[in-house]
This record gives C-alpha cells, sequence and structure tokens, in this order.
C-alpha cells in the first residue's frame, strides 16, 4: 500500500495563513496550533474574497474557461452522500472526515469511496467545499484518473435533502507539496466552488509519498 498525504491549511478568522507543514504518513493534514481557529471555520467566516489567480495574483478566471455569471444561486446546508464524474467514470459515495485527536485530518481508511471534509461548506453553499480522495490503493483508486479531467467536465454532488449540485470544471493543476498555494485552494470565495484533490506526479520510494497533489477547481453551474 502507498502511502499519501494532502495539505490542508491553518486558519485566522477571515485569513489565509499559509503552511508548508511536512506531513505524517498517510493523506494527513498537518495539526492546528492552539492560536488558530479550526478548520470549520474554512468558508464560513463573514469576510469572504475570491482566490487569486495563480499566475498573475489577480481575481481571474483560468485561461480558456468562461467566468461563471455574477450571481450564482447558492444552496443551504446539507451534507453530501454521493458524487459523480462522468468524464472518468467516477460514481462514489462519500464519507465524512472531520479532525483526529492530533488535530489532523482524517482521510478514508482505503481506496474507496472519497470522503468529504465536514468542517468545511457543503458543496452548494458559499465557499470551497472539500473532497479528497486515494489515487491508489494496492492498485488504482477513486482518484486515480482525477488528473485527466479538463476544463468544462462536469461533477454531480447528491445531497441528503435530494438536491443534485452541478460543478464545472474550470482548471486542474499540479502542485508540488512543498510549494503548495494554500491559499488558493482553501481560501475563501464569493460563490459556491468545489475542490477535488489527491496525490499526483513522481512516487518517491524513499519518503513512501507522492511528490505533489493534484487538485480540480469547479464552479457551481
Amino acid at each position: 500500500m502507498r502511502r499519501h498525504n494532502f495539505r490542508c491549511p491553518r486558519w485566522v478568522v477571515g485569513v489565509v495563513a499559509a503552511l508548508f507543514v511536512a506531513l505524517i504518513t498517510g493523506c494527513a493534514a498537518p495539526s492546528l496550533s492552539a492560536t488558530t481557529t479550526p478548520l470549520a471555520s474554512l468558508s464560513q467566516s463573514t469576510t469572504t474574497a475570491t482566490a487569486p489567480d495563480a499566475t498573475t495574483g489577480t481575481n481571474l478566471p483560468p485561461r480558456g474557461v468562461t467566468a461563471p455569471p455574477a450571481h450564482v444561486s447558492q444552496l443551504a446546508r446539507s451534507v453530501p452522500l454521493q458524487v459523480q464524474i462522468p468524464a472518468i467514470a467516477v460514481d462514489t459515495a462519500l464519507m465524512s472526515l472531520g479532525l483526529k485527536a492530533d488535530r489532523t485530518l482524517q482521510v478514508p481508511p482505503s481506496g474507496f469511496p472519497a470522503g468529504w471534509y465536514t468542517g468545511a461548506v457543503t458543496p452548494g453553499e458559499v465557499g470551497p467545499a472539500i473532497i479528497v480522495g486515494h489515487i491508489d490503493w494496492n492498485g488504482p483508486a477513486v482518484f486515480y484518473r482525477l488528473r485527466d479531467l479538463k476544463p468544462g467536465d462536469t461533477i454531480t454532488v447528491l445531497r441528503t435533502d435530494g438536491t443534485k449540485p452541478r460543478f464545472r470544471v474550470m482548471k486542474v493543476a499540479q502542485y508540488p507539496k512543498d510549494a503548495f498555494p494554500t491559499a488558493l485552494v482553501y481560501g475563501n470565495t464569493a460563490t459556491p466552488t468545489l475542490r477535488l484533490i489527491t496525490c499526483g506526479g513522481a512516487f518517491n520510494t524513499n519518503t513512501g509519498h507522492y511528490e505533489d497533489n493534484t487538485v480540480v477547481f469547479a464552479d457551481l453551474l
């Protein structure tokens, strides 16, 4: 079984605090210090702002993709049950992921299913909802083909209230774990957004980890 890790941020209310912390075994997140608010503050602050573009530092949509409408509808909080991504043949249940006793993010215990972080918004609420999954687990896992998504592909989330918000992929990016753009990925957004995250890049046999993270950025349709 290969070991994975994801990066998740520390937060001060309404402000992103950038992190570059070595991660422990598994798809784990760095611990939260006593001086920061829990990850539950993610996108639930009364102060919201769009995350800057990775290359220009301005609030621009990814190149080649039409910006979403200025006024996107939003949904009330409702637990997500399932995510469907037709372009890569993913149709998976979602398990709930919280924080462990050491305040690192829980991760799915096997290659299937994917999981959503309960301390952030649910898909369809304003802000970035976070869904994570393994790339492999003694063979291809739930997000093995995540890197193959293209701008314009759709993602549907089935929620407990019966709604099925659809998201459009805006960008798929791969980031070295030692240069992970924390603010861009986890920063508050003014509209409902979705982040799908898995490991990627080369597998380092010395550390037992993948060297990069693959991140899918999607906006509510």
